[in-house]
This record gives structure tokens, sequence and C-alpha cells, in this order.
């Protein structure tokens, strides 16, 4: 049976782990050579080897996705190993730390350090993969926004300042680029099980249990339900899909 994103190729920032992952696995189940992109290098070979055990094809880049050399390298590769660039999901992205400063104490420096991946580095993946999209009469970008780009959550101010300039960052690109054939979407995830989520909450007793409960479903949320909404964005099942900054979160927005 024939996946839907057969003979397609896609890139996966942030792939090494977590929501990355999943969806770099998902791709590959759905017939897409998959980029696995990520920092860390061992992470992302473990990606790669999993897409392989399971019978698709992939590669590892390294990136940086802070880096203009590299989101510009990234996207060279992807096109000099399967020819095209069809489907981009622009996931990498760091936490806002986790001392929950308010915005008058907050680091400069961390203000920085999140700006420049979480909100810089969609904006310098797009601006890569863009032109290449272009070049091919077309394709599907999705970005990993958060609940935390939809609404208010103290404590956070970077983060929320990131995801927010990404839900806004993704309407703009849409509509610019809604007559050439590429769409762009969001994703907006509540709290996932992710490595990242779980450190925060081996370092705060009781965390985990609070954030639960803020889902009316009464979970967090796991990796593969956010690389499926990642997919049908991707998919020709989204066609008439572009600007959408799109919730899935257990109902925690719903509130």
């Amino acid at each position: 049976m024939a996946g839907s994103l057969d003979g397609k190729t896609a890139l996966v920032t942030g792939a090494g782990s977590g929501i990355g992952r999943a969806a770099s696995l998902a791709y590959a189940r759905e017939g897409a050579r998959v980029v696995v992109a990520d920092v860390n290098v061992e992470g992302g070979e473990e990606t790669v080897q999993q897409i392989k055990e399971a019978g698709g094809e992939a590669i590892l880049v390294h990136a940086d996705v802070a880096s203009p050399e590299d989101t510009q390298a990234m996207v060279a590769q992807a096109v000099e190993a399967f020819g095209s660039l069809d489907c981009a999901f622009n996931n990498a992205g760091i936490s806002g730390g986790r001392d929950r400063l308010l915005t008058a104490e907050y680091r400069e420096d961390d203000w920085d350090r999140v700006i420049s991946i979480n909100l810089k580095g969609v904006w310098l993946c797009m601006k890569a993969e863009i032109p290449q999209m272009l070049k091919q009469g077309g394709g599907a970008i999705v970005n990993t926004a958060s609940v935390a780009g939809l609404v208010g959550i103290p404590g956070t101010v970077a983060y929320i300042a990131a995801k927010h300039g990404v839900t806004g960052l993704t309407k703009a690109a849409a509509l610019e680029y809604a007559k050439s054939g590429i769409r762009v979407n969001a994703v907006c995830p509540g709290y996932i099980q992710t490595p990242m989520v779980q450190s925060i909450f081996e370092e705060i007793d009781g965390f985990e249990e609070r954030v639960a409960s803020r889902h009316p479903i009464g979970r967090l949320g796991e990796p593969s339900e956010i690389a499926e909404a990642v997919l049908w964005l991707s998919s020709d099942a989204a066609s008439f899909v572009t600007g959408h900054n799109m919730p899935v979160d257990g109902g925690y927005l719903a509130q």
C-alpha cells in the first residue's frame, strides 16, 4: 500500500529525540526520505538507525538552527542527497529555563539564547527552505509553536515571546507564499512527554502531576500524537490548510 508521502523528501530539525524523532519515523512510515537534522549527533544517529531498521531511507545532517550557514547547508545537503525538499518540519527548540523567573528578573543571556533558537532558528530554516520549494513549484512547511504561542504563562517570558513569534511568522509566511504552492502551518502542542519536559519534572516535585491536570484529557501528550498532526499538515490531505496554528493539547486551550 502506497504511503501518503511516497517519493517525497522531508526535513526534520530537532530530530534526535522527542517530537522530532517521532515525526521522522512517521514521515518514513509514509514513504518519505527523511533528512534528520540535529546538533545532537548521537541522538540523530539513533533516529536514522530506527528509520532504516523499519525499512525507510534517511540521512543525518549536523545543524545548529541558530546558524545561517548551517541552515543553508542543511537544505543543500537534503537536495544533494535526495533531489528535492518537499516537506519541512522546523521543530528544534529549547526550554525557557527551569527558574520560572518573572519578566523583570529574566536574564538577558537566557533571553537571547531562547529567542535565537526558538524563533530566529525557525525563520532561518524557512529562509533556507522556501527558495528551494519555490524552485520546485511548492512544498509544505510545519513549524513547532506551542500552547505557549497562543496564551500567556507566567515565568516563561522568553519562551512565550518566541512561540508567539512562531505563530505570527507562520501566518505571515503562509500569506506570502500561498499562491506559490507553499503551505505554512504550525502545531501548538500542550505538555508532551519528551526528554526535555521530563528533565524539568525530575527537578520539581509534583510538577508532572500539576501539568497533567491542566489537560482535560487528564494526561500528558505523546510525541507520536504530535507527529500525526505534523504528518497530516504535510500531506495532500491538508491541501486547503495554510496559516493555521493547530493546537494538539488534550483540551488545554478549550478551558
